[in-house]
């Protein structure tokens, strides 16, 4: 079961959380004139970076000065951007930012996660596994033996990749031995090429796959769910911790403080499901790292 935290933010404790982790960053010099913040590839680019408007609009608002989206064509060119100061700021998925994590150590630039998104009160959640109606896979254990091709988004993707497979993992089923991983590029791509019965099954985020249903882009009566992923941390947004520190304050601020049934809030929150933003620090990451590790060994 996720761990649940309030729904309901406090703000004196909200503020003290804030001003403690922006204690904790490095002290930097850098401001740019334009931020450049990026966005995962998840579905397509000209959708994200529509859906996320609202959200450039805030922050040009909230810390006076140019903001640009960028959509990466993969996750991995966003670890590099990242990695090479081609961006500022960051949503990355669990996976991709613990490989950031480790691309930059010993560099000229850190990074740091500094909020998640909440949902239903947590700041954690699941991958789903879907297979196409009439594929006859009942269940994850079909899988094992089953020598099926497997869809799966991004390969340094968490929960269209290492966390579905880790899924499979505990069900007996080994990836190159009982199923052919198939990778997509995308979550909306897994969902569809299993829709049409390109791919007898797939997973992605649960989150993702309740919007394409929602938005009708996805047919729900052509998948079945097989099961879910356990609870996971939440993609991450991340910053450079080579910014000064006011604006590192700012940002946070500009995230954290968002609240629900405003305007603004309503509008940049909506694309994401979410009822606001939360801290949250390099440590929570640490289940994903284990997670990776299992599936890099398997």
């Amino acid at each position: 079961m996720p761990i649940r935290s309030a729904t309901r933010m406090v703000s004196a404790a909200l503020t003290a959380l804030t001003a403690l982790a922006a204690g904790a960053a490095a002290q930097g010099t850098h401001d740019p004139d334009t931020l450049r913040v990026a966005l995962l590839p998840d579905e397509d680019a000209a959708t994200v970076i529509q859906d996320n408007a609202p959200l450039a609009a805030h922050l040009e608002e909230a810390l006076g000065r140019g903001v640009e989206m960028v959509v990466t064509t993969d996750y991995s060119s966003m670890i590099e951007a990242m990695r090479f100061g081609r961006i500022d700021v960051a949503y990355f998925g669990p996976v991709s930012y613990t490989i950031a994590k480790d691309r930059v150590a010993g560099g000229a630039i850190d990074i740091e996660p500094f909020a998640a998104r909440v949902t239903d009160g947590a700041t954690t959640y699941r991958s789903v596994l879907i297979a196409n109606a009439d594929a006859g896979i009942a269940a994850l254990a079909d899988v094992a033996g089953s020598g099926i091709d497997v869809a799966f988004g991004d390969p340094a993707s968490t929960s269209s990749h290492y966390a579905p497979r880790y899924a499979l993992l505990g069900e007996g089923a080994v990836a190159g031995e009982d199923y052919t991983p198939r990778f997509t590029g995308a979550h909306d791509a897994v969902a569809r090429n299993v829709e049409l019965g390109n791919a007898p099954i797939g997973g992605l985020s649960e989150p993702i796959f309740e919007r394409l249903v929602e938005r009708g882009t996805i047919d729900a009566d052509r998948v079945v769910v097989l099961g879910h992923t356990a609870a996971l941390p939440q993609y991450p947004w991340v910053l450079r911790t080579d910014l000064t520190a006011a604006l590192q304050d700012r940002i946070r601020a500009a995230f954290l403080d968002l609240e629900a049934g405003t305007a603004m809030g309503d509008a940049v929150l909506a694309p994401f499901k979410a009822e606001g933003f939360a801290p949250i620090d390099d440590a929570a990451f640490d289940v994903i790292r284990d997670i990776r590790r299992t599936v890099q060994d398997e």
